[in-house]
């Protein structure tokens, strides 16, 4: 019995290796069916060099920081000078006037070229996204830290993969892509923020999850809110920012 099935078995394969092969016509109508041609993705012209996309929404172009405000509302208070605004000790944080979920962020930065300090106190500054999620600035070359608040560490939650950071001085990029966190009717995170980080153009944090607001001391604990502004943080050392967009996603 099971010597007459397989014989079986390779009648039937070797006569269906014998078909005939698909005309152009057929061939092509069969693949059609897997052909899906709806929705049509929006045109977006790719920006020359670090130039921003069509699409993008430009935050500082070295102009001025009409985009921004104070913790009060009032005029950031930040130095622009040479196509780049720089942290005033003592003039508080940046935030964006509009406010923001999902983005695709481009922004540059630089750290003192003279160092002056160590370790958290060498060129701080941090990129919060709804005002509540962090991704570190840092001196982070040549200078030890604690790794999950390092350049490029989801603040006090992810340690980079790589450390992918320039010399003091030296303009530095972060493109990031943060996915905003979801809430069920409940209160409950039905699907928490993400980050992906890029360093320099190398990936550093790979779609990672955040586990709640920047925290400096304690656990974070998600609250459920909506959008919110993008804040750039005044940590008392003259770390200097240009050329940010974002495009909502």
């Amino acid at each position: 019995m099971r010597t007459s099935l397989l014989l079986l078995i390779v009648l039937a394969q070797a006569a269906a290796a014998q078909e005939a092969p698909l005309t152009r016509e057929e061939a092509y109508a069969r693949a059609a069916v897997t052909e899906v041609w709806e929705p049509v993705p929006p045109i977006v012209t790719p920006g020359a060099g670090n130039a921003p996309p069509s699409d993008a929404l430009v935050l500082f172009d070295g102009g001025s920081l009409d985009a921004w405000r104070n913790a009060d509302g009032g005029e950031a208070g930040w130095v622009v000078a040479d196509g780049a605004a720089t942290v005033k000790a003592g003039a508080g944080n940046l935030y964006t006037r509009q406010s923001f979920g999902s983005v695709q962020l481009h922004i540059e930065w630089r750290t003192p070229a003279n160092v002056e300090s160590e370790s958290q106190g060498r060129g701080n500054s941090g990129v919060f996204f709804m005002d509540r999620y962090e991704v570190q600035v840092l001196d982070s070359f040549a200078n030890p830290t604690y790794p999950n608040g390092q350049a490029a560490s989801v603040y006090k939650q992810h340690i980079p993969l790589v450390n992918a950071s320039r010399g003091p001085g030296e303009w530095q990029s972060y493109d990031i892509v943060f996915m905003a966190p979801e809430f069920s009717a409940n209160g409950r995170v039905a699907r928490p923020a993400t980050l992906t980080v890029f360093h320099n153009g190398v990936l550093v944090q790979n779609n990672v999850a955040v586990q709640g607001p920047t925290e400096f001391i304690g656990k974070p604990q998600y609250e459920v809110h909506g959008k919110a502004p993008i804040r750039l943080q005044d940590h008392s050392n003259p770390v200097s920012f240009r050329n940010i967009w974002l495009r909502e996603l």
